[in-house]
């Protein structure tokens, strides 16, 4: 069992692993060993709550593809088993994420102060600009 929340756990047959060859550099050892996991999830047919198969769903990433499968690839160790543990610990943290709520972000306004000091700075400018510019003759 697979723990998400106090009150939401899923099971371990609904989550499809298998052990794949890595990519990459590493010796003779990478080309015999299926150190590294492929993990998918259906998220229509998990026992999730309807909620948080439709914040998954609604999810712009990557990793969940149209069908609604949630596909993740951990090569990062050596042990298949590390590898195994990193990828549903991915997993636990990707379904986490949907239940965090976002803080709405306040616009702000630049204080007076630094309005003065920037229009300033801009008049400085100009006046040197226009100081180098063609002397005119009376």
């Amino acid at each position: 069992m697979l723990k998400i929340s106090n009150n939401i756990t899923l099971d371990e047959n609904e989550v499809e692993i298998s052990a794949i060859r890595a990519s990459g550099s590493g010796g003779q050892k990478v080309n015999k060993v299926s150190a590294a996991i492929h993990l998918r999830f259906d998220i229509e047919a998990s026992s999730l709550p309807d909620y948080y198969k439709e914040k998954l769903l609604s999810l712009k990433d990557k990793r969940i593809t149209k069908e609604g499968i949630i596909v993740i690839k951990s090569q990062q160790h050596r042990s298949q088993e590390q590898n195994r543990d990193e990828a549903l610990e991915r997993l636990i943290e990707l379904i986490k994420s949907v239940n965090v709520v976002q803080k709405k972000r306040v616009p702000t306004k630049p204080t007076k102060g630094s309005v003065g000091r920037r229009l300033d700075s801009k008049k400085k400018q100009a006046n040197k600009k226009r100081l180098r510019g063609r002397v005119e003759r009376e």
